[in-house]
């Protein structure tokens, strides 16, 4: 696939890279990598941590009164895969990565895993193109105007597979008991949740509830969907 001219990404990101390769990796997809093996799974890694220190320490100045626990829950909005996609679609990043021809079929630029992935990494790239004040100016003027916003509860993996699955035609998740082990005082249950077309996946906790819970958790995980 050949590749977009880049300055209208980096128009929009209001940053120009010295090192172009750094913006190449940032944008690749595991399903391409480059020579080497390069993909921007490392540069995501490191963005997650720099996005996490900038936005920890905007929120200490905007919000000099609040408690240890409402930072934490507006860090968490804030940094979730779900809100770096929502900045990496307005950025139009989407069209700018590159994926195998089995992910652009499957409308990977769409995903928010992946839209948020390569936000991070891009973030990455930045910081270690321009080092860490570069970084902190872009994460602030991108995710300044959200420092307000109410913070998002994200949802019980069981009810975003649900929704997914419905959204696409196919028949409500179906929940089945593998087993149960441990003492009666501290029982381990194992679920595995069935989805139409697709393997199972399963999942264990001290209840029915919680393992179904983290069954459709690693459902999700497994398909590349954040929650």
């Amino acid at each position: 696939m050949a590749r977009l001219p880049r300055d209208p990404l980096l128009a929009r990101i209001g940053y120009s890279f010295r090192d172009a390769d750094l913006l190449e990796e940032a944008l690749t997809h595991v399903s391409v990598s480059l020579p080497g093996g390069k993909s921007y799974q490392r540069l995501e890694y490191l963005g997650d941590r720099v996005l996490g220190l900038v936005i920890s320490e905007l929120l200490f100045e905007t919000f000099p009164k609040a408690t240890e626990g409402e930072l934490s829950r507006r860090l968490a909005d804030l940094v979730r895969k779900e809100t770096c996609a929502d900045i990496a679609r307005l950025w139009g990043l989407g069209e700018h990565i590159r994926l195998g021809e089995g992910e652009r079929r499957s409308g990977a630029r769409k995903r928010d895993a992946i839209l948020g992935d390569a936000c991070e990494a891009l973030l990455g790239a930045v910081f270690c193109d321009g080092g860490f004040e570069a970084a902190r100016t872009l994460i602030r003027t991108h995710w300044q105007a959200r420092m307000h916003q109410p913070v998002t509860a994200p949802k019980d993996p069981k009810t975003r597979l649900q929704e997914l699955v419905q959204a696409k035609g196919l028949s409500v998740p179906r929940y089945v008991d593998i087993g149960r082990s441990g003492p009666d005082h501290a029982p381990q249950f194992e679920v595995a949740v069935m989805v139409d077309g697709h393997a199972e996946a399963r999942g264990s906790g001290p209840s029915k509830r919680v393992a179904e819970r983290a069954a459709a958790e690693s459902w999700l995980a497994r398909e590349g969907i954040e929650t």
